[in-house]
């Protein structure tokens, strides 16, 4: 698992950030900022993560960097989740099978207990 890749996504107004990159085929911070409830500032910050683990790429157009997602590493982070929710899905099933085998034995006692 890429930590920083995980930390950079689990951020709210980050993810937004991607949402809005990926409806609207790219954006720069000033354009990112007008749809969202922080300031320019803080939305240029937020760009610097993404793009230090290569969620976003930027091109300089004109006096702003146009930003894109790289579709890529978008790809490779739901790769990951995918993992990560496949193996707690099976960990959940084998903590529903103990518990059920915990059940029956219990039941299993008590029906012994009342005879």
């Amino acid at each position: 698992m890429d930590d920083d890749l995980w930390s950079a996504i689990g951020d709210p107004t980050r993810r937004r950030m991607l949402d809005l990159l990926l409806s609207e085929g790219g954006g720069t911070a000033t354009s990112l900022s007008e749809c969202l409830p922080v300031t320019r500032q803080a939305v240029a910050k937020h760009l610097v993560v993404l793009d230090r683990v290569g969620l976003v790429h930027a091109t300089t157009v004109g006096r702003e960097k146009q930003f894109r997602v790289d579709r890529a590493q978008l790809a490779r982070a739901v790769a990951q989740l995918a993992e990560v929710g496949a193996a707690w899905d099976a960990r959940l099933q084998r903590i529903k099978r103990i518990a059920e085998t915990i059940q029956r034995n219990k039941d299993t006692n008590n029906e012994t207990e009342k005879k």
